[in-house]
């Protein structure tokens, strides 16, 4: 696999001419890799792109997968910033949501990678059930404790074909609360923006300079590359998605093939794109770059529709940018749909 991704980064350098700015290693477990296949893969990143200097280098990890001896060999690569699964410090909501690790060990990865890394963000879910809202301020009160930078927070989504979803249709677990979760996300605003956290998209929050910056270029639309099976890629105007068959992927990387769909979008494709990501956000939509980008139709198909949703105090106009309101928060994928543009 790791030969494979190696080829395929050599396959497909052309598609970054300029500065690479962020790497991820995401969708997996990543931390499993050994010292010698990250730095077999950072050879072929280097030989191969333009690396910015302050690039940023994001490792997701599981908490169970940090040990010292672990954390002591990443800190030793490039890679210069955590992403560390916790989802919760409550042993109850872990086993609940079928986590390979427990609270113990998710206390213990964050205290022993504050002592190489500065920039560490974690993951918490909200809406879980039988979680309270004292509970889920519990969680938020050890995540300031443990002074992290920033905080990647989640719904609970239950999936098809899991466990949590058998034991829910059983009757064995209650079926998720939209209202409670909602309350456990406002919770969570207010206690994080008294901590100096920016709310900076829908589901992240930072401290200043701490902001996630490959995040935040998904969500200004910015050119990027996945490399691997199902990674996907877009270059502004086309979106491309690999196999994702391990077998399948490996095979076709031997023959010096990469095996992948490609999806030309529309001019319609790319506004809806950009209006679903930036209302995500606290900038919103800077309406003179929708008439730049898509023409003045765009411009004032999205101030039509907007219109409403002003009156209703789901949208602020602010600065010739359209911004959801602190209202419309936990409903911003649904104001982005009235948004879209419909082809008739």
């Amino acid at each position: 696999m790791v030969e494979a991704i190696c080829k395929e980064l050599f396959l497909r350098k052309e598609e970054i001419p300029g500065e690479v700015e962020t790497i991820y290693f995401g969708g997996g477990t990543p931390s499993l890799l050994s010292a010698e296949e990250l730095q077999q893969i950072f050879e072929v990143i280097q030989l191969n792109y333009k690396v910015s200097e302050d690039a940023e280098v994001t490792l997701e990890a599981n908490p169970d997968d940090l040990t010292e001896e672990k954390i002591r060999m990443l800190s030793a690569s490039p890679i210069n910033r955590l992403s560390i699964g916790i989802q919760s410090f409550f042993e109850e909501d872990l086993k609940l949501m079928n986590r390979a690790h427990n609270a113990e060990e998710a206390l213990k990865s964050i205290n022993l990678a504050k002592q190489h890394f500065g920039n560490i963000s974690i993951d918490l879910i909200y809406g879980i059930p039988g979680m309270s809202n004292e509970r889920w301020k519990g969680n938020l009160k050890i995540a300031l404790e443990l002074g992290v930078p920033h905080i990647s927070s989640y719904a609970l989504t239950v999936e098809p074909k899991t466990a949590l979803k058998s034991m829910i249709e059983k009757g064995k677990v209650a079926p998720v609360d939209e209202e409670l979760a909602k309350e456990q996300y406002e919770i969570m605003i207010e206690i994080l923006s008294a901590a100096g956290f920016d709310n900076y998209e829908f589901s992240n929050f930072g401290k200043p300079g701490f902001f996630s910056r490959n995040n935040t270029a998904y969500w200004f639309g910015k050119p990027y590359i996945g490399i691997g099976p199902s990674a996907h890629s877009f270059d502004g105007f086309h979106r491309k998605w690999n196999i994702s068959n391990n077998t399948l992927y490996i095979k076709a990387l031997r023959k010096g093939e990469i095996p992948a769909e490609v999806e030309e979008l529309s001019i319609s494709d790319r506004y809806n794109e950009l209006v679903m990501t930036r209302l995500r956000t606290k900038w919103g939509i800077a309406v003179d770059e929708v008439e730049r980008s898509f023409g003045r139709k765009y411009k004032n198909y999205l101030l039509r529709e907007a219109a409403k949703l002003i009156a209703d105090d789901l949208l602020d106009w602010n600065n010739n940018r359209l911004q959801v309101s602190k209202k419309g928060k936990f409903l911003s994928d649904g104001i982005a749909a009235d948004l879209f543009w419909v082809e008739e």
